[in-house]
């Protein structure tokens, strides 16, 4: 039985990448548990706190020699999984390195640290990802930066723009996001050791060295005290986390749309029996706006759990801490998934350009009332101008007249020329700065991401 999708040999490939479920499978969870204790070990030893070969011993024991079904039901009686980990690698030391294994570190500090390493690993995936999609999204607006086509405010058509900017919105938005990066990945990568309630007191005034040597030996950061009972970090991390997924949904709702039968301008990229239907041979259903929208709908419940968990009681608190553990690798695993989908779409969405031109005149013009109101303003004010388009557009849907023939018959528009305000070179042109500046910032963008790779 599996208690999540996530987690189901059945519905886990639509989700989530294989990739980002090894990050944070129980084997990677074990074989981080005993990186952080030979880091500690190797900390203390340094200072002289416990013998030398004790961080050795430890890196000696492989997390596939640990009986994970053992630990699971020692965990459910012990309530957390530290402690039956640290008997079962007792087990395996000899007695003088026994007696110094975890030495003045608590469950807290294990489990924190190592959800921290694992959350490194599932970073590294994020933003090699997140690079691709903001490349294939820079591509995709240059490439279409003047095709124009229809823009639309609440579902109508409203005046043209670009297919280019509006997949520099989708950039635009994207980036945003992604430039939070390497904020969240430093206040999360932080090291946990804290000792029983933070002060590492059995210590003695070694505590803050020995935390610091072990964040070196890790390669992680350090907080000024210990963060066992403060949490906002992993429930920032989980609110970017949905702020990406939230960016992405911003495209798959666009691309959904445009890919329905009425408008039919875009098309996922087709691949035989993807987005197929059991009933009707001729579907082809957007599957990769379906898992990012699927993404985006779960991920608000998942980041609430983390929020909930601020609420931390005094030095540790009761059941809120554990409520990450479902949390934060579920929201990983939704952004993984969101984040394949969403490059699938940015480097092979097929475009119909012909399409989109066919629509544009779908309205009989009236996507250019707002450019031939203007034009008359200048003769007949503002007001008169909005009121004189306003009537003929009822004409046009009434008729299906053209938006042109209907003001040129009209006398209170008699001698402005209204032909350029239904030519769409000044829609295309004004587009295009603005799909520059979009895939500029992007560039930037993508070389900040490229100094967080190189950190690891």
């Amino acid at each position: 039985m599996t208690f999540s999708a996530l987690d189901s040999a059945l519905l886990g490939p639509l989700f989530a990448t294989d990739a980002m479920q090894a990050c944070f499978s129980d084997e990677a969870r074990l074989a981080a548990m005993l990186e952080a204790e030979a880091a500690l070990a190797r900390t203390q030893a340094g200072l002289g706190l416990v013998p030398e070969g004790l961080a050795a011993a430890v890196e000696d024991v492989a997390p596939g020699s640990l009986d994970m079904a053992a630990l699971g039901r020692q965990t459910a009686l012990a309530g957390v999984p530290t402690i039956p980990f640290v008997k079962a690698v007792q087990e395996r030391l000899s007695p003088d390195l026994e007696r110094a294994f975890h030495k003045e570190a608590t469950t807290q500090d294990i489990l924190d640290t190592a959800l921290v390493l694992q959350s490194r690993c599932a970073l590294r995936l994020v933003t090699a990802e997140l690079d691709a999609v903001l490349a294939g999204l820079s591509r995709l607006a240059m490439s279409y930066r003047a095709t124009p086509c229809v823009g639309r405010t609440y579902g109508q058509h409203a005046a043209p723009v670009t297919f280019g900017f509006k997949a520099a919105v989708w950039l635009a938005g994207v980036a945003e996001a992604a430039d939070r990066l390497p904020g969240v990945r430093r206040r999360l990568l932080t090291a946990s050791l804290g000792g029983p309630v933070g002060t590492l007191a059995g210590l003695g005034g070694h505590g803050p060295a020995v935390l610091d040597a072990f964040a070196r030996e890790l390669d992680l950061g350090t907080s000024p005290l210990a963060w066992h009972a403060r949490r906002g970090r992993v429930a920032e991390a989980g609110a970017w986390i949905a702020g990406v997924v939230g960016a992405l949904s911003k495209m798959a709702t666009d691309v959904a749309q445009l890919c329905s039968t009425e408008v039919s301008e875009v098309a996922e990229p087709y691949v035989p029996g993807r987005g197929g239907s059991s009933a009707m041979p001729h579907k082809r259903n957007p599957v990769s706006c379906t898992v990012i929208l699927a993404a985006q709908s779960a991920a608000p419940g998942h980041v609430a759990t983390l929020f909930t968990a601020m609420a931390a009681q005094h030095e540790r608190p009761v059941g809120l801490w554990h409520a990450e553990w479902h949390a934060l690798p579920t929201l990983f695993g939704l952004l993984s998934g969101a984040l394949r989908e969403a490059r699938t779409l940015a480097e092979g969405l097929e475009v119909d350009a012909d399409r989109m031109r066919g629509n544009l005149a779908l309205t009989r013009g009236l996507l250019f009332a707002d450019a031939a109101a203007a034009r008359l303003g200048a003769k007949l004010g503002r007001e008169a101008a909005h009121g004189l388009v306003e009537r003929a557009a009822g004409e046009v849907r009434r008729t299906g007249t053209l938006l042109q023939d209907v003001l040129a018959a009209d006398p209170e528009a008699a001698g402005v020329d209204l032909a350029p305000a239904f030519e769409l070179a000044p829609a295309v042109a004004a587009a295009g700065p603005w799909v520059d500046r979009a895939v500029q910032d992007a560039a930037r963008v993508r070389a900040r991401l490229a100094t967080v790779t190189n950190e690891d």
